[in-house]
């Protein structure tokens, strides 16, 4: 029986995150009206995936391999607190689209999406596909989220959808294989704390980013696809 290498898994879910960005990116471009309405049901359905991952498999595989792990999971959650404190007090400014600053927020968050690929599918597969699978749910969102952005930011049509893919569909790939060369020389206990690291940064996009965007405009069955995100990962640890 074939099987992928952890390389293969990586390349796959980086590039197919680029995808499903673009598809946001270009739905909202052509359907503006349906790419918003949607949007709310794939960020609950991430969020589900994504607050399992790191409580169910990854963290525990994090302390297995290092039982300081714990100290970097809480890292890596104020990483993302305090990075994205700093973007919000700076993006207040109207013209921030076309600045350095925008680019910082909507590029890292991405970026960081990458290496959390190559992390988790250097631990597991199992764990790298549950990771995955949450990531690139959220993408649709995210692609449809940084169109907004810039077109809010005064950018025409053409020059929104070019800056959104450069910015937020390319950066993941980049990410991935960026840190790929390093991480898979970690040894055990590095990359538990690696893991561990990512594992802060899971909970924060779940819980900090992608739950409170949600439910700032929930939908009927908003509850249902949050529950379903839950139920996904379960399937797939168990």
């Amino acid at each position: 029986m074939f099987e992928f290498s952890t390389f293969t898994w990586i390349a796959i879910f980086a590039v197919l995150s680029a995808l499903i960005n673009s598809i946001g990116i270009l739905t909202i471009y052509k359907n503006r009206e349906w790419a918003e309405k949607k949007k709310t049901y794939f960020m609950c359905l991430a969020a589900g995936v994504l607050i399992s991952v790191p409580l169910i498999s990854a963290f525990p595989e994090a302390v297995e391999k290092n039982h300081n792990a714990g100290y970097f999971a809480l890292t890596g959650f104020l990483f993302m607190f305090f990075s994205n404190k700093v973007i919000q007090y700076k993006t207040k400014q109207k013209s921030l689209a076309f600045g350095i600053t925008a680019i910082q927020g909507i590029g890292i968050h991405s970026f960081v999406d990458g290496m959390i690929y190559t992390v988790t599918f250097n631990t597991s597969i199992l764990t790298g596909l549950l990771a995955g699978i949450g990531l690139v749910i959220h993408e649709f969102a995210e692609g449809v989220i940084t169109y907004s952005f810039f077109m809010a930011g005064g950018l025409n049509k053409k020059k929104a959808i070019l800056f959104a893919f450069l910015i937020s569909s390319l950066t993941t790939p980049l990410g991935a294989f960026i840190a790929y060369p390093l991480v898979s020389k970690l040894n055990e206990q590095i990359l538990g704390l690696a893991l561990g690291f990512v594992v802060g940064v899971l909970i924060y996009i779940s819980a900090s980013h992608l739950l409170p965007e949600a439910t700032g405009h929930e939908k009927k069955h908003s509850v249902i696809a949050f529950l379903g995100g839950i139920s996904l990962a379960l399937l797939i640890a168990l």
